[in-house]
């Protein structure tokens, strides 16, 4: 299993940005997938999750209504969308590969990082 995380870069406060994660050697049908962030200094936080088969989503308190997770299986791609971003969410953000169909927290196989800064 790989995953390769995309899509960040400088964004002005306000902005928004869609991450990319590509999945390879991994049915989305079968496990659930998350995104977690970084921030220098910081442990690592999930902040969002997509479940197998349902596609059930969840969100850290602090993303909700503002982060979006979505996938699209045929393409074998994970996505966040982020709105309203705030310089807080300045982070590197990864995606990872859940263990079980849905957001156990048992994450197995990492990408590697994407750097969202928020700055003006």
């Amino acid at each position: 299993v790989q995953l390769q995380a995309s899509g960040g870069g400088l964004v002005q406060p306000g902005g928004s940005r869609t991450l990319s994660c590509v999945v390879s050697g991994f049915n989305l049908d079968l496990g659930a997938v998350g995104w977690f962030r970084q921030a220098s200094g910081k442990e690592r936080d999930g902040i969002a999750c997509i479940s197998g088969r349902s596609q059930t989503t969840y969100y850290a308190d602090y993303v909700k209504g503002r982060f979006t997770i979505s996938r699209d299986n045929a393409e074998n791609m994970v996505y966040l969308q982020m709105n309203s971003l705030k310089p807080e969410d300045t982070a590197v953000y990864y995606c990872a590969t859940d263990r079980s169909r849905l957001c156990r927290g048992d994450y197995e196989y990492w990408g590697q990082g994407t750097l969202v800064t928020v700055s003006s």
